[in-house]
């Protein structure tokens, strides 16, 4: 298979297609991220942090969603098909609703500002997740330097009927990329605290639901090595198709690296596009990677 694939198992060879070359998209991001596939537009967004910009892709054209961002890092869609970005230097989630207007989703927490939220995921009960580490608030790369207000950095919930944000994840040094098995019935939460503390972790954790808003049974599903998985989605099959430093891992359902796509540039996010939800968008700091896999995105992840 070349020097693009790497097999650790042979179940990985299932997951993959020979055919298709890993395509480079687009050069001239500063960092990218924040990857969200909108099928019904045939396009694709996806956030330069210290652009202070969002990007949009479409048949090969490349053009400014948004700009000032500020500092937007992850985006979704909820399930009506609006924008949700998680904004370094406005400290806060918001909403982009269909005529365009923004609505502030959360900013604070017991009467405290928000750290920099960082990535995001919508649950089908309309509940919003995401991860709340102090990046955005640590230099004036990504955000705009700031005191931390939070104790901590956590993870976060709002609920879908009347907003209130709640704590849900506790337990990681720098929360960062999350998303639910396709039965929602496991959380991940990738822990990237290596990059702030030398022996810090650098892997995938796991909690199990109890009810609709409760994660419990905290348990280290996966390391990731080289780098860390800053940005990682499901598949329909549970499979875990996370980034890396020398690529995207893909790790089954009980935790076994199953392989590895080996890209020449870090991988900071990735998600599912195209008309079958089988085109692997990855973006990497500078440019923004795309290679078609014999899997289907999951919707929550």
């Amino acid at each position: 298979m070349g020097e693009l694939f790497e097999i650790h198992e042979e179940e990985f060879r299932r997951c993959i297609l020979l055919g298709p070359e890993l395509e480079k998209l687009y050069t001239g991001t500063q960092f990218g991220e924040g990857p969200v596939w909108f099928g019904d537009a045939n396009s694709f967004i996806w956030s330069d942090i210290p652009g202070n910009r969002l990007l949009r892709y479409i048949d090969g054209n490349v053009s400014v969603f948004r700009s000032p961002s500020n500092h937007t890092n992850g985006n979704t869609r909820d399930r009506q098909g609006r924008l949700l970005s998680c904004e370094h230097s406005g400290r806060r989630v918001t909403r982009t609703e269909h005529d365009g207007s923004i609505t502030v989703i959360a900013d604070s927490y017991r009467g405290k500002k928000l750290n920099s939220p960082n990535d995001i995921v919508v649950k089908s009960d309309n509940s919003i997740w995401f991860t709340d580490p102090s990046y955005g608030i640590m230099n004036d790369w990504e955000g705009i330097k700031a005191p931390q207000e939070q104790p901590g950095n956590y993870v976060y919930r709002v609920d879908p009927h009347h907003g209130e944000v709640t704590l849900v994840v506790d337990d990681c040094e720098f929360p960062n990329g999350l998303a639910f098995s396709p039965d929602e019935k496991i959380l991940y939460v990738s822990d990237t605290g290596f990059t702030e503390r030398a022996g810090g972790p650098h892997h995938i954790r796991a909690y199990d639901m109890v009810g609709e808003a409760k994660p419990t049974r905290s348990r280290v599903f996966a390391e990731v090595n080289p780098g860390c998985s800053d940005g990682f989605r499901l598949d329909t099959e549970g499979y875990i198709w996370t980034s890396a430093g020398d690529g995207v891992h893909l790790f089954s359902p009980g935790g076994a690296l199953l392989g590895r796509i080996k890209v020449p540039e870090y991988i900071t996010n990735l998600t599912f596009g195209g008309p079958r939800k089988s085109r692997l968008f990855m973006t990497g700091p500078n440019s923004l990677w795309a290679i078609y896999v014999n899997r289907t995105g999951c919707l929550n992840a």
